[in-house]
């Protein structure tokens, strides 16, 4: 059973990217550390080439979680609803005594939390789904059970 990537295009396009660039760039760039090294001598005692042959298992391990992701993706289409959250909402919430925040849900592998962009699967994104505007959500935060208030959705 595979797992579904949700993707927005933005995030589907960067990962396309950075595979491309993988196999087409960085592939040769190893490619040519472990040939180097191995002009070098002996591969047994070659820090140079045990490093280059980490970096290559390292580069082949993102090129097939990049193949597998976007093989599995589902692209999150706005559906024009913002009456209630859903993956591709964005969620302004406040926490009492504090500004208001504003928040992009999308799938996990795009999460980037400085950037306001919150996965789905994480404790405020999962707390967050389904919810409306002037909502009260409550939601475990490794600080303890935190209130928030659905300010808006878009």
């Amino acid at each position: 059973m595979t797992q579904e990537t949700f993707l927005t295009r933005e995030g589907h396009k960067k990962l396309t990217e950075e595979l491309e660039y993988l196999k087409t760039v960085r592939r040769v760039e190893v490619a040519q550390a472990i040939h180097d090294a191995k002009i070098d001598g002996d591969v047994m005692e070659n820090a140079g080439y045990d490093e280059a042959k980490r970096q290559q298992a390292f580069l082949e391990g993102r090129i097939m979680t990049l193949e597998a992701m976007l093989k599995n993706a589902v692209l999150i289409e706005s559906n024009g609803r913002t009456d209630t959250v859903a993956l591709g909402s964005r969620v302004t919430v406040v926490e009492a005594g504090f500004e208001p925040e504003t928040y992009a849900i999308v799938g996990s592998a795009e999460a980037n939390p400085g950037a306001g962009r919150i996965s789905n699967e994480s404790p405020l994104g999962k707390a967050l789904m389904g919810h409306k505007a002037g909502d009260k959500v409550t939601f475990q935060a490794p600080s303890g059970l935190v209130e928030i208030k659905v300010v808006s959705i878009e």
